[in-house]
């Protein structure tokens, strides 16, 4: 993200920094969370050919173990069709999409039983199902989602429907007046819960994360597309 006001990239192979709140299960992608790039080793190098990459990357979903791999182009370019790689990697895409006329109501935010007002939701292939984590201080934490409920809401939404299994997320936010729902690539989601967890201060986070996060959305909007019957 711009302006050094979000995590610059990921780290599949550091901290987990995700927990299980309902399920002994684990969370969706484990070891999938962000760091601050003066972190990381000088020269990062693609996890599946050993080139070195730039900052600015190109992410893997390894299906079988759920865990987001750092790569060049060129190796993330081979596993864009469903089915590559003997279907144990998708590429994540770089699609970025809003619907204007979707709102969630208190009462179907309250029904989710999510304790926090942010979370992402996201289809995983190898589970058959909806996924919901939030982001915390102590990183991303799963949360039993009530299907009912998710079917009644956003679920049912076009927007939902335009969700690719595994490597694409339902960003919803309702913090500070300001409501989102994004349709955003799955390592945008592990980047906001690097963000809360590197800069959360306290019992309310304290003023900067908080800056952050709006900043954090504020790019994620401007990137968006609005959803339209040619947006797939």
């Amino acid at each position: 993200m711009s302006g050094g006001t979000a995590l610059s990239r990921l780290r599949a192979n550091k901290a987990a920094g995700a927990t299980s709140s309902s399920t002994a299960q684990g969370p969706a992608l484990p070891g999938a969370s962000a760091v601050p790039a003066n972190l990381e080793s000088a020269e990062e190098k693609c996890e599946m050919c050993g080139k070195v990459i730039v900052e600015m990357h190109s992410h893997v979903v390894h299906l079988e173990n759920r865990s987001l791999m750092c790569t060049c182009r060129p190796c993330a370019l081979l596993f864009t069709e469903r089915g590559a790689g003997r279907g144990r990697y998708r590429a994540v895409p770089n699609r970025y999409l809003r619907d204007e006329t979707l709102q969630m109501t208190e009462a179907h935010w309250d029904a989710l039983r999510i304790p926090v007002r942010m979370a992402f939701f996201f289809q995983n292939s190898e589970l058959g199902t909806t996924l919901a984590f939030y982001p915390s201080p102590a990183g991303a934490t799963e949360s039993l989602l009530p299907m009912e409920a998710w079917l009644e809401g956003v679920g049912s939404s076009p927007l939902a429907a335009e969700l690719e299994p595994d490597v694409e997320a339902l960003l919803v936010s309702q913090t500070r007046g300001v409501s989102e729902i994004l349709l955003v690539p799955i390592d945008v989601c592990y980047e906001l819960v690097g963000l809360v967890k590197m800069y959360w201060r306290g019992f309310d986070g304290g003023s900067d994360v908080w800056e952050r996060i709006d900043s954090f959305f504020t790019t994620l909007r401007d990137r968006s597309r609005t959803l339209t019957p040619e947006s797939d």
